[in-house]
């Protein structure tokens, strides 16, 4: 199973970003071989509008079964999600990688 994260750096002690759409950072948690990988994504930053979509784009082009976030995607990038069989996950803002990743395990999470 692979999860992606929305993060502001790049280790399991980076915070979620609670920004879907301007993460700075997508982390991407491959349970089976325990490894991170990371895809910059801070050049949707300064973005004027689509930074949510852009962003859509890159999560389904790494198809993650899971999406931790902060605030969640807004209202286009949720319709571009849709199409993913993916679970979404919010409300991880304030926690580390590596503690998201226990909340969703504990089924603290909200899945929208």
């Amino acid at each position: 199973m692979k999860i992606a994260f929305t993060a502001a750096g790049k280790d399991w002690d980076a915070m979620i970003d609670p920004r879907f759409g301007r993460t700075e950072y997508i982390v991407i948690y491959d349970d089976s071989s325990d490894e991170l990988s990371v895809i910059d994504n801070s050049a949707v930053k300064n973005e004027a509008h689509g930074a949510g979509t852009a962003t859509s784009q890159k999560i389904f082009e790494l198809s993650p079964d899971i999406l931790i976030t902060g605030n969640g995607p807004g209202d286009n990038a949720a319709k571009a999600l849709e199409k993913m069989n993916m679970k979404i996950f919010v409300g991880a803002q304030d926690l580390t990688l590596k503690q998201a990743l226990e909340a969703y395990r504990k089924g603290s999470l909200k899945e929208c």
